[in-house]
């Protein structure tokens, strides 16, 4: 899975893809989070719910921002060895191991960006149901 410092393995898009999903854990339970911890109005005097709804929305950002950095970290490493490969290619164009490798390669990097989308989408639903059950607990710092 993740690397002890929570780094993607880039090599293997499937394992990349493990790891995202179990990096995106708090965005799929954001509603049972919301649910659960977000009193409705009539319990309202039991929870602390702007301090519920702040941690909440702290650890999400963590969460975004730290899968970001690891999907362009491994979009950038993957970039590089794409380059590498493509001026091995000039050097030697008769080479067909070498052109199923960059094959292989420049079809991976597309996935990877194609994760930076998915991410958007993840991001965006859950800011969403989170401003829907918090705006009234809570108001997020604006975005820079």
């Amino acid at each position: 899975m993740a690397a002890p410092d929570g780094t993607l393995n880039c090599e293997d898009f499937s394992m990349f893809q493990e790891v995202l999903k179990v990096m995106r854990t708090i965005d799929d339970r954001i509603v049972h989070a919301l649910n659960t911890t977000v009193p409705t109005v009539s319990f309202s005097g039991k929870v602390d719910a702007t301090q519920t709804c702040k941690e909440l929305y702290e650890s999400m950002m963590e969460a975004h921002l730290s899968r970001d950095k690891s999907i362009k970290a491994c979009i950038a490493q993957t970039s590089e060895v794409v380059g590498q490969l493509r001026e091995e290619r000039a050097k030697d164009d008769e080479n067909l191991t070498l052109l199923k490798q960059l094959r292989k390669e420049q079809t991976k990097l597309k996935l990877m960006q194609s994760e930076l989308n998915v991410e958007e989408v993840v991001n965006d639903r859950s800011l969403k149901v989170f401003s829907e059950r918090c705006r009234i607990h809570y108001t997020p710092p604006k975005v820079k």
